[in-house]
């Protein structure tokens, strides 16, 4: 049976991103989520780990936004052409989500890589967790984005693709490649994607204006920013903003 849903709401906790504020999440599992139900979660502000499709509900702040590319009217700046041109020698394969020694390997050093860099609170990876994040619950829908270089699996981006929309669930790199911008260039290779399939928007997740790991969501114009928090029962609004041209 599909979208068979339970939902749960989790405790506050302090926030991953802003320090001296709590976050709260609300939370489906989804057992065998269809393409509508996502499409009408992700519009309204929702992403996907898993089975489970979580939105913030913090009381005290609100600065999380929903964002999306306007994918019809993204165009390359002279950066991206960089970034694009440093990885002409990358080969990407997609394929369906899976979990292998070689997926553990490279998330575990990616993380603590991200923990020095950037302080980021890791405490390991078992692949029980790596399944209920990235390998279970992917449906129809669920892809699979590997960088080689030279054989080598140097970046990994779980990505989401529907007949109206594409979600970057999540994207972890080899660190001894930071030179590539592998960010930046999945990005533009799911950009790329979207523009041949001719789906208008691409969903990156959350944006926090200006914030080191979440603002560079930004640079990817035009994007639409929703207002608000729309429930399930409300039409979402998105607005495009001059500053974001």
């Amino acid at each position: 049976m599909r979208d068979r849903v339970s939902e749960f709401v989790p405790e506050e906790k302090e926030c991953s991103y802003l320090e001296s504020e709590l976050a709260q999440f609300r939370y489906f599992r989804i057992e065998k989520c269809s393409n509508y139900l996502y499409a009408a979660l992700l519009e309204r502000g929702w992403r996907r780990f898993g089975k489970y499709f979580f939105t913030p509900i913090c009381k005290e702040c609100d600065k999380c936004i929903s964002i999306r590319q306007d994918v019809e009217n993204f165009k390359l700046s002279k950066s991206f052409k960089r970034t694009i041109n440093k990885n002409r020698d990358t080969i990407l394969i997609v394929d369906r989500p899976k979990i292998s020694n070689t997926h553990l390997f490279l998330y575990d050093k990616y993380h603590r890589f991200m923990n020095k860099k950037k302080g980021w609170e890791y405490k390991g990876v078992t692949h029980e967790l790596y399944y209920d994040m990235f390998s279970d619950g992917f449906e129809d829908f669920g892809y699979e984005f590997t960088f080689y270089r030279e054989d080598k699996a140097i970046g990994i981006a779980l990505v989401d693709i529907l007949p109206s929309s594409i979600s970057s669930v999540y994207f972890y790199y080899d660190p001894d490649y930071e030179h590539l911008s592998l960010g930046t260039y999945s990005i533009l290779k799911q950009l790329e994607l979207a523009k041949k399939l001719d789906i208008p928007y691409l969903y990156p997740g959350y944006w926090i204006d200006k914030h080191y790991s979440m603002g560079y969501k930004e640079r990817f114009k035009p994007f639409e920013i929703m207002i608000g928090r729309a429930e399930l029962n409300q039409r979402p609004i998105w607005e495009k903003h001059e500053k974001f041209f």
